[in-house]
This record gives structure tokens, C-alpha cells and sequence, in this order.
């Protein structure tokens, strides 16, 4: 299923499949009525993101049309002819502020190149603005497609200011010493400031931590753990550097490498609660109070999506422990389908197809409507692995290649593309005895309304609507399924056919 499928082949591939889902055989497939209760809120949506890890370092200096086209499949919001998005259009654009480890070559220890990172330091530690260049393309190509959010992350402090001189950690210990935190904070200021001079992006948020969790000694990639303390000590020096020069970027906190560090001690020690350690007046590593850091806990939602009930159960206990703290939001700023899912899916292998999307939107549906997140954010946008880790895959090719759209990319835009930022849930029920695997939610923003429905059954399902009190008309229909990519389709009456084995949007107008 190689691409480069540029649009005119995606409409005369899904031509088929456009016929069926708008078929009116309504008595042909199940029935299931969807409550919607606009009255009955929940979160405010802040965005749904990727981050440029690692291959845009090399896709940015592919010919000019192929890497067009690949920011057009993540940032734009312009629709087709026939009414068919072009692209997913993401909310926000992580942008990998890197350790250097690329400056370093073989000595960084570092095997894989394309999991090192540039750095805007020289060898002698001077500023180079004109170092992560390809990274910064992207930069400006969302920034033209129209994404107004964009957050900068560290997965190691740069090796200029690490205890070993590496990206990568010690047998789990700290790679940055405590005499060493002003240093770094100055670094990111001055990072922020020649990002935005050099390209015109100015990073609304600041991510200096990732997953501390892990030892990050292996050096497969750059990582840095850290405790709880230290990561207020860090969090606390960016914080003076940010107010005392009036820099109103945020730091986001947390970015645990699963959720349940977020809500329990977990199995390593100082480094679970962080919900209560980060954000309970009182505590010892409370930050809640310093300005420039962002009432948010960020964490990736790994190794907790299988089984479905287990899942619900850590999501249920993670949404009473953020709405503990008043004010206080959760961002899911990580995930990719890994291996351990309980045999739900085999998460080792590249899959282009349905099967692996259909996974990603239950945890993305699960994520947002039991966890109450705010954000939700992919890992990597571009991937040359073999891994589910990407929304478009590439040859491995520093140059030039091919590429590949996954059902993935689609998929995570039947949210991304329709719910914006400012949207806020509404209660959705699917409430029929046929309802059992029917997964649906409901987004409000202004007099729009989104309603996304996850099929993974193996029967078409016809969905009618009672919105109580509310007059909605539901106008637009997008399908994604193994023969369609987010496909345009028109609503006239109150019911719809969401087809077996798809993702199907719905947009509308409340009266």
C-alpha cells in the first residue's frame, strides 16, 4: 500500500466506498440511538499534536514537493473538490529540541543516527540558529498551514551541560547536576528567542522533561531520568529565567512515561504522585504556583490500553486525582502502539491498514472520554522503523524516498481535523441493546457540533439521534476505513450508516 498517494488516486480509491456509506438501506444494518446532552459538559479540547521526532531532521531537506505534501497530510485544514480533507490538521507541532548528540557522531554512543538529535550549540557552545534546519521547515510549514500551537521538548538536557557529556544516563542516575539547572534554563530562553527570530514560531510551551521514569541508560536514543525533586529544581530555574525576562512561554510538567505515575507511587521510587507532588498546595515539589509553568500534568498514556476494562479502571482513577486540584487540566502528550497490548493487537510491526487504526482511535476515544484529557498528542509524526510509531512512514533516506500515509494519520484526523481547540465534550450515549461496540463522543464549539463514532464491529450500524431539548442538524459526514481516507459525505435526514470496521465523523450546526 505505498503512496505517495497524492489526492487524485485517494478519491478514485475510495470512489467505491463513498457508494455504500451513503447507502439509505437503513434496514439492512443495527440500530442504535445516540443521546447527546449539550447541557452536560465535560473538558475544553487544547489541541491534538505530533512531535518531529526523528526523521523530520532529514525529510525537511527531501525535494520540495514531497515534503509539501507531507505537511499538507499533518497541518492542513483545506478540504479536496469532492469536500475530502487534505490533510489532519493538527493543532499543535512538538518540536524536538535536541542534546546534540548528532554533533557528536559515533562518539556520542549513540549507535542509531537517526535517534540522534542536533542541538543549536556549536562545539564550543556557541549559538548556530542555522543548526536544525529540516526541523525548523516543518516549523514554518505548520505555522503556514495555519497551527497556532507549538511546544518545544527535551529528552536530554544538551551534553554541554550533562555530568557523563552524553544524551544518555549513567546506570539511571541523573544526567544533570544541581549547579547545572540555571545554565540549562538560560539555554532555553535563549533557544525560544533564536527559534523565533529565525524562523518566526514562537514555542508557546516548554517540555524540559521526559519520561523520568526510565534509566535511559542503553543509549538507544537521548533520555535523562529524573526524581520528582529534581525536576521541580529543574522546573524552578526555567521558571525565574522565564518571568525575570518576561517570557510568557509555559512549562508544561509531567510527560510520566506511563499514567499511573501521575496517581501512584508506581515502582519507582520519587518519582510517582505527581499529580499531588506537583500540584497539592503544600507539598514539598510544589510548582502550581510559579507563573510560567502551566496548570497541566502531562503524561503518555503507554503500556495501560489493554485490556479495555483495565484501561477504564486507571483512566477512572486518574480523572478523580486531576480533578482533585482545581483548575488543573491533562494532556496525553504521548503514545504509539507499542507490543504490550495484551494480545488485543500486535504492536511489533508497521501496519498501514485498518486493524492498528482502529486500536489508535479506541484509545484515543478512552483517553478523552474516561481521562478527561485535554490534549492529545501522538508520538512521531514520520517514521522510517518498522514499528506502529508513525502517521506516515518514509523509506529510510536522509535525501529523498518515498512515502507512506497509514489509516493511523486518517484516522487520528476523524479528531484532529474537526475538533479545535476551544471545543468542549458534551455527553454521548449510545444507548441501544446493540450499542457493545460502539464507541462515541461529542465535542461543542460555538454552534458547531462533533460527533465521532468508532465501528470495530463486523456489522454496519444505523445511528439516529435524540438531542434532547437541542435542534441539530447534522450536516457532514468523513469515513475512514480500509477504502477511505476521512471521505466527505452529506447528512439530510437524522440517521446515518456507519459502516463495519470504520471511524466516521459527523459535523453539524446547533439551531
Amino acid at each position: 500500500m505505498m503512496i505517495k498517494r497524492y489526492t487524485i488516486k485517494r478519491n478514485v480509491v475510495v470512489a467505491m466506498a463513498a457508494l455504500a456509506f451513503n447507502s439509505v438501506a437503513v434496514a439492512q444494518t443495527k440500530q442504535v440511538t445516540i443521546d447527546i446532552n449539550l447541557s452536560k459538559t465535560y473538558q475544553t479540547i487544547s489541541n491534538f499534536a505530533a512531535s518531529d521526532a526523528w526523521s523530520c531532521q532529514f525529510v525537511g531537506n527531501w525535494p520540495d514537493a514531497k515534503r509539501q505534501q507531507i505537511a499538507d497530510w499533518l497541518f492542513s485544514t483545506d478540504n479536496n473538490a469532492d469536500g475530502s480533507p487534505k490533510g489532519i490538521g493538527l493543532s499543535m507541532w512538538r518540536f524536538n529540541l535536541g542534546a546534540g548528540s548528532t554533533q557528536q557522531g559515533d562518539a556520542s554512543g549513540i549507535k542509531d543516527e537517526w535517534r540522534r538529535a542536533e542541538s543549536f550549540t556549536n562545539s564550543d557552545g556557541t549559538y548556530n540558529w542555522q543548526n536544525q534546519a529540516a526541523q525548523v521547515w516543518f516549523l514554518e510549514a505548520a505555522k503556514q498551514r495555519g497551527v497556532k500551537q507549538f511546544l518545544g521538548f527535551f529528552n536530554s538536557p544538551p551534553v554541554q551541560f550533562t555530568t557523563n557529556g552524553k544524551a544518555f544516563a549513567n546506570e539511571g542516575k541523573v544526567n544533570i547536576a544541581p549547579d547545572r539547572y540555571d545554565a540549562f534554563a538560560k539555554y532555553i530562553y535563549d533557544v525560544v528567542k533564536g527559534v523565533q527570530k529565525v524562523s518566526g514560531v514562537k514555542f508557546d510551551y516548554i517540555s524540559p522533561i521526559n519520561e523520568p521514569q526510565w534509566d535511559w541508560s542503553d543509549g538507544g536514543q537521548e533520555g535523562n531520568p529524573y526524581t520528582n525533586t529534581q525536576i521541580a529544581g529543574i522546573v524552578r530555574a526555567i521558571n525565574k529565567e522565564f518571568v525575570s525576562n518576561k517570557l510568557d512561554s509555559k512549562i508544561l510538567v509531567g510527560e510520566a512515561g506511563s499514567i499511573n505515575y501521575l496517581f501512584t507511587a508506581g515502582d519507582k521510587p520519587g518519582k510517582g504522585n505527581q499529580v499531588s507532588d506537583f500540584f497539592k498546595a503544600g507539598s514539598t515539589n510544589y510548582l502550581g504556583d510559579l507563573p510560567a509553568v502551566s496548570k497541566t500534568i502531562a503524561a503518555h498514556s503507554y503500556f495501560t490500553t489493554s485490556p479495555m476494562a483495565s484501561a477504564v479502571k486507571a483512566r477512572k482513577a486518574l480523572a478523580d486525582s486531576v480533578a482533585g486540584v482545581k483548575g488543573l487540566n491533562f494532556w496525553q502528550s504521548e503514545y504509539c502502539i507499542l507490543g504490550d497490548n495484551a494480545g488485543e493487537i500486535d504492536g511489533n510491526h508497521r501496519d498501514l491498514g485498518i486493524n492498528a487504526a482502529l486500536y489508535l482511535a479506541k484509545v484515543i476515544h478512552t483517553d478523552l472520554t474516561v481521562a478527561n484529557a485535554s490534549a492529545w498528542q501522538w508520538w512521531t509524526a514520520i517514521s522510517a522503523y518498522d514499528y506502529k510509531d508513525g502517521l506516515i512512514y518514509i523509506d529510510r533516506n536522509k535525501t529523498d524516498g518515498n512515502f507512506y500515509s497509514s489509516k493511523m494519520l486518517w484516522t487520528m484526523g476523524n479528531y484532529s481535523r474537526f475538533i479545535r481547540p476551544g471545543a468542549v465534550r458534551v455527553d454521548a450515549v449510545a444507548s441501544s441493546a446493540q450499542n457493545q461496540s460502539l464507541l462515541v463522543s461529542a465535542y461543542q464549539n460555538g454552534k458547531n457540533i462533533t460527533v465521532v463514532i468508532i465501528n470495530p464491529g463486523t456489522d454496519d450500524i444505523t445511528t439516529s439521534f435524540n438531542t434532547r431539548k437541542s435542534k441539530v442538524q447534522f450536516t457532514s459526514s468523513y469515513l475512514t476505513s480500509q477504502d477511505a481516507e476521512l471521505k466527505a459525505g452529506k447528512i439530510t435526514a437524522n440517521t446515518n450508516v456507519v459502516p463495519a470496521r470504520s471511524v466516521v465523523t459527523l459535523t453539524g450546526i446547533i439551531k
